[in-house]
């Protein structure tokens, strides 16, 4: 685990803010070859929730392969092929008493996002953690259909994300000179 993934997994939390409840499924066995992944999701999550005041939800997030998510991409969205987060928001009807509110799932595919990482020269932890956030904003309602919604929703992920102690993944990386 590189210092990255150990800040995000033992990362400070906010003793007044409930926890949020999150179920995490590993639909695909390559996600074993990543240690952490369960608490930089948890952690990311939680930072998430607290930035949205969103207290007593409860999420779930399929780790999945890319196989997977072409499929449910395709079925969905109607794009026949793989993506690296998709989120389903749950019917956010009123929970029963003393039962946690459903905000839906989360799947994220391990391939593209390692594809990505590699392209993108980030680290595999912190990808992961903004593809969690990015995921998690949608379930509680924001979106990046207009070019306004899209400044404000990056502007809230770039907050969360540097909570993490995560450069901003919409920054312009400068590559220095080869001479």
């Amino acid at each position: 685990m590189n210092s990255l993934e150990s800040g995000l997994a033992a990362g400070r939390r906010n003793p007044a803010a409930r926890p949020l409840t999150i179920d995490i499924a590993l639909q695909s066995t390559l996600w074993n070859a990543r240690r952490g992944v369960k608490a930089i999701l948890r952690r990311a999550l939680q930072q998430a929730s607290a930035a949205a005041a969103i207290n007593d939800g409860e999420i779930s997030v399929v780790l999945c392969d890319d196989h997977a998510m072409r499929v449910l991409n395709r079925n969905w969205r109607g794009k026949d092929a793989p993506t690296n987060v998709l989120a389903f928001p749950a019917d956010s009807g009123k929970p029963a008493a003393g039962r946690p509110r459903l905000l839906g799932d989360i799947v994220i595919a391990y391939e593209t996002l390692e594809r990505e990482t590699r392209a993108q020269g980030k680290p595999f932890a912190g990808h992961l953690a903004h593809l969690a956030v990015h995921g998690f904003l949608h379930l509680v309602g924001h979106d990046h259909g207009t070019p306004a919604q899209a400044e404000q929703m990056e502007r809230l992920e770039t907050s969360i994300l540097a909570r993490l102690a995560i450069p901003n993944p919409y920054a312009e990386r400068v590559r220095p000179a080869i001479i």
